[in-house]
């Protein structure tokens, strides 16, 4: 990219917002693939959410990642969305385009993406335990399924939320040979006497923010395990140091954002970059907060 070519104007939209990563990763991406990108943050007051996204778009930008609370706003105001932001119910990456706004959701590509690349753990007929039920987990069981795993079980607090997702994805389980079952806590196995550890557990509640531990039978993890957490923090969450007490696996959620990041930047780009050079960055990063 040369100093004087004009860049394509590309940000972040939530509140709050001066936290957010987004910023360094995609310049990290634009500096490696050469696009032209320029990336800033956009703070929208609570009640304004579509008039800043219609006024960064009538001054020419081009795309936006959305972030909390406006997932939902975004995706009422796209014209067009993609199978998994109709899936998820929300939308984490608008693009701006000659005949209207596109709405996707990279949130569950870029825990998938993660987990199986960065993690080196195949979701292929593995044994899902995903706990909790609200968007965060409703955006990634379409990316998780399309893995074709043998089996993904939700499970809630309130069995009824878990049970509502279980009905809306049992069509696309069904096309491509997945169980897929939940409930409450209780559910966590089927079968009581047979209770074999999960090959994956995420943690997709808000649990980590306020320290607070989702219920879970601790049979459910095992030294096979992965137990993986979509938050992130300067150190372990409670849940990751939970797991690895019952002798799991653990991860945090970092490499999640920097992937779902990566494949934003693809919608808009059609150039996916390497996400690796930048998570690594960010780790060490984040050990030197802590």
């Amino acid at each position: 990219m040369s100093a004087g070519q004009v860049r394509d104007r590309y940000a972040v939209v939530g509140n709050p917002v001066a936290h957010s990563k987004s910023p360094y990763i995609h310049a990290q991406f634009a500096a490696a693939t050469g696009e032209p990108v320029e990336y800033d943050r956009l703070l929208a007051p609570l009640d304004g959410f579509v008039e800043h996204v219609q006024a960064f778009r009538a001054a020419g930008g081009r795309g936006l990642n959305v972030t909390v609370p406006f997932k939902l706003e975004a995706h009422a105001l796209a014209d067009r969305l993609s199978p998994r932001a109709a899936a998820a119910g929300a939308v984490n990456t608008l693009r701006f385009d000659e005949d209207g706004i596109f709405g996707d959701n990279t949130d569950g590509f870029g825990l998938v993406r993660d987990i199986e690349v960065n993690l080196g753990v195949s979701l292929k007929g593995a044994r899902v335990l995903l706990l909790g039920a609200g968007g965060a987990a409703r955006g990634v069981v379409l990316p998780m399924l399309e893995r074709l795993p043998r089996e993904i079980t939700i499970v809630n607090r309130t069995a009824q939320k878990a049970h509502a997702l279980v009905e809306q994805f049992e069509g696309a389980a069904r096309e491509v040979g997945c169980l897929i079952n939940g409930g409450g806590p209780d559910a966590v196995f089927r079968d009581p006497i047979d209770s074999k550890p999960y090959d994956v557990i995420v943690n997709a509640t808000a649990g980590s923010l306020d320290a607070a531990l989702p219920e879970c039978d601790a049979r459910a993890f095992g030294s096979g395990t992965l137990a993986y957490d979509m938050m992130y923090g300067a150190e372990p969450t409670v849940f990751m140091r939970h797991a690895e007490s019952l002798g799991a696996r653990a991860s945090d959620g970092l490499g999640m954002l920097v992937e779902q990041a990566a494949e934003s930047f693809f919608v808009w780009r059609g150039v996916r970059p390497e996400g690796a050079p930048v998570l690594a960055t960010l780790r060490k990063q984040l050990a030197a907060q802590a």
